[in-house]
């Protein structure tokens, strides 16, 4: 989506006054002045003036009725983290206090250097969940900044767009549901899927698009005939179809295996009444009108979704015979739908709030978050455990008194326990559930009642990890098991950076090493080295990493031979580090061919090259990745290995996402022009089957001048139309300007490059 260069600070102040009269224009008018100065001169990578993304996420919370203060943030929020001059303090002097909590807690750890970039994001992401945690509207922010990030993504290289994408889609989307934001949350998993399966985004995008016409006129009729029913009993309602997004659909075709015409509720209705009473009087009338499906109804005004959601949802048979879902609800109730938490948003201009505003007792989530977010150190722990329970459905059970208590799908016993209290989940013994006793791994389902059985004298047991399903859970069981077992938690620690450091010529037994890995320790808050050798025993940090630290620790000491197998370890990874990578082809061969972290060194490849170069360098040894069978034209990324020279990628390899948790080890290249060979390419189309078809793709085939190799074709019973070609070329323009024809073809969706080995699956 190109950028939006119409919106001006005047038309985001007229837009935010039709809402919210009482808005504080002057003090937003001075931010965005104080904004526009601190990006003077800074462009985006689409070309257009920095000023303009502050701007347009002030614009989408404004569309939230987002109060004062956090408009100001909005326009401030990347001021600090882009300008080396501008601290903090300086907001907080010019727009007050809470306005600089909030631009703090959106803004990004990027002063502080990190050995991965997971590391990085894990950071980040517990700075967040704190900030929100003191106000929630700092999360509002942070979404509507990755809403207009997602929405200009073009701009951006396809490898980082592919990065962005899958961050969106684990983390703010999941997010943005959390808190219930629905308008956000189905933009951003529609984004994030364009960029991330643009295949199937179109397949599906031609699908709805061809079936939209009957389903609009069928949509219309049963409309009609509601309103009619509801007009008999003067029941005042707003009937509208609801759009199905697009990554929902594919999501379901995904998990269900169900072919497009299958989805239940790709044709939807949601009705919007005035009251609670008129929501249960409506849906009696429906399932006098269609015969409701059992199982398919679902009170979510009863009993509220995590995200404080309120509808009824009920699955009919249409008057074709064709499913229906439709939700029922109140104005009230759709509006919180939509917009969350932004909806119960209790800020008054010119207030404080209070700390019961600020930590809605509906938010018991992120207070778990908070709960298990110190209890490890470990960013991929964390990482993994927040999207974990970022994506979790969830049941409701109730304890013996009847209580209602909110839980994960697949939550057990243990985990009802200590949501109950700490000390009930540790005194565990056992558990009924509906009056029968079941397993601790019992996995609990929607409306089981659950009695915890405890004995005073019962403690936790490590096998309790593999039995909880909650994050909170777990956090609790953890930070028993370390205090009660620290001892051996060190020994073990102890034992395995001493296994890592072997590797590396250095003992950790000796008095001057023990001394820099307190040094270690206290830089990463611990008091000393025990503190480090428990935390590695118990699997809350990797022992590897900080194997890295203590040799960059021994050699700013000075106590790491030159010729040490350590020394040229870290050698590799400085060497990697500078910003234009090697200075010259002896660091290269050196590194690349020495630098191993085992006695051997593995034979090097000789340098095939393959027509890429490494700007600068001569005599380095170059290889393409077979994973993706890089051929000029392509963009491509090198990566420093391990005693195998520059290994070439493909930018869209799926492989570089994994290679970016080592961002220092990347190197430029680029192809050697010169270079002239033939290619073997493979290429996929997929299509709408219809008469002539295979006709018209072969006539386009012809027409490019390529060699055809080999082709297969295969026809779905959905009328999908799989075509695999093998091609020899020696002009990547060729090959360009065939994809651009096949995607002209009526029909076809999908003309695409193959990765080698690939095996595209019909779902």
């Amino acid at each position: 989506m190109p950028e939006n260069d119409s919106l001006t600070i005047d038309i985001l102040i007229e837009d935010i006054l039709a809402t919210n009269p009482n808005v504080q224009v002057d003090a937003i008018r001075k931010a965005y002045e104080f904004a526009d100065a601190a990006h003077g001169g800074q462009m985006r990578k689409s070309g257009a003036p920095f000023i303009s993304h502050p701007l347009e996420v002030a614009h989408i919370l404004s569309e939230l009725n987002m109060d004062s203060a956090t408009i100001q943030a909005a326009l401030l929020h990347d001021a600090v983290e882009d300008n080396e001059d501008i601290e903090i303090g300086e907001v907080a002097e010019k727009f007050g206090t809470e306005v600089a909590e909030l631009v703090d807690g959106v803004t990004k750890l990027g002063k502080v250097s990190y050995t991965t970039r997971t590391e990085q994001q894990s950071d980040s992401m517990r700075k967040m969940i704190i900030a929100m945690a003191k106000d929630v509207r700092v999360i509002l922010i942070k979404l509507a900044d990755r809403l207009h990030n997602m929405r200009t993504l073009d701009a951006l290289p396809e490898h980082k767009r592919i990065l962005k994408s899958q961050e969106t889609l684990e983390i703010f989307a999941p997010l943005a549901h959390r808190f219930g934001i629905s308008a956000i949350k189905w933009e951003l998993e529609d984004l994030a899927f364009s960029y991330l399966k643009p295949e199937k985004y179109q397949q599906v995008e031609l699908m709805v698009m061809e079936s939209r016409e009957a389903r609009e006129a069928y949509g219309n009729e049963i409309m009609q005939e509601i309103r009619t029913v509801l007009d008999t009993v003067s029941i005042k309602a707003k009937i509208q179809g609801r759009p199905k997004h697009l990554y929902s659909i594919y999501q379901k075709m995904q998990n269900r295996d169900k072919d497009f015409s299958e989805i239940f509720d790709l044709l939807a209705l949601r009705i919007i009444v005035d009251s609670v009473k008129d929501v249960y009087g409506v849906l009696g009338m429906i399932h006098n009108l269609y015969k409701p499906m059992p199982g398919r109804f679902k009170d979510y005004i009863a009993m509220p979704k995590f995200n404080m959601y309120q509808s009824l949802h009920t699955t009919v048979i249409g008057p074709t015979g064709r499913p229906l879902e439709i939700q029922i609800r109140t104005a009230e109730m759709h509006r919180r739908a939509e917009y969350g938490i932004a909806a119960h948003w209790r800020y008054k201009e010119g207030k404080p709030m209070s700390a019961e505003d600020q930590m809605d007792d509906r938010l018991s989530w992120l207070r778990q978050i908070l709960d298990w977010q110190n209890e490890t150190s470990d960013p991929v722990e964390f990482m993994d455990a927040l999207r974990i329970d970022l994506f979790a459905e969830e049941v409701f059970v109730f304890s013996p008194k009847g209580d209602v208590k909110a839980l994960k799908k697949g939550a057990t016993p243990l985990d009802f326990a200590y949501s109950v209290h700490t000390e009930v989940g540790h005194q565990t013994i056992g558990a009924k559930v509906n009056g029968t006793i079941v397993p601790l791994a019992y996995e609990l389902e929607m409306g089981d009642q659950i009695e915890i059985l405890t004995n005073k004298n019962s403690t936790p047991s490590r096998d309790w990890l593999d039995i909880v399903a909650t994050s909170s859970a777990r956090s609790k069981i953890r930070s028993y098991l370390s205090k009660s077992t620290r001892e051996d938690d060190m020994t073990r620690g102890r034992d395995m950076l001493m296994k890592i450091m072997r590797k590396h010529g250095v003992s950790i037994a000796t008095r001057k090493v023990e001394k820099e890995l307190d040094i270690v320790a206290e830089d990463m808050s611990f008091k000393c080295a025990e503190d480090l050798y428990a935390q590695i025993g118990s699997s809350k940090i990797s022992a590897r990493m900080i194997g890295t630290k203590l040799l960059k620790q021994l050699s700013v000491a000075g106590l790491l031979a030159k010729d040490s197998k350590g020394a040229k370890a870290l050698a590799a990874e400085e060497l990697a580090e500078k910003p234009g990578g090697a200075s010259s082809a002896a660091e290269v061969r050196s590194t690349l061919s020495g630098v191993v972290s085992e006695p051997r060194v593995p034979k090097v490849p000789k340098p095939t090259g393959g027509g890429v170069r490494v700007p600068g360098l001569d005599d380095v040894l170059v290889r393409l990745s077979k994973c993706c069978n890089p051929v000029p034209g392509d963009d491509i990324v090198g990566f420093v290995t391990r005693g195998r020279g520059v290994s070439v990628h493909r930018a869209t390899c799926p492989n570089v996402k994994d290679l970016l948790n080592d961002p220092e080890r990347f190197i430029s290249v680029e192809w050697d022009r010169d270079t002239r060979a033939t290619y073997h390419i493979e290429v996929f189309v997929q299509a709408l089957d219809r008469l002539r078809l295979l006709q018209d793709v072969t006539m386009k085939v012809a027409e490019s001048g390529v060699n055809i190799l080999s082709s297969a074709t295969t026809t779905h019973k959905d009328g999908i139309v799989d075509m695999r070609y093998l091609f020899e070329t020696g002009e990547m323009g060729n090959l360009d300007a065939l994809l651009n024809s096949l995607r002209g073809v009526e029909g076809v969706f999908v003309a695409r490059r193959m990765l080698p080995g690939e095996n595209v699956k019909k779902k």
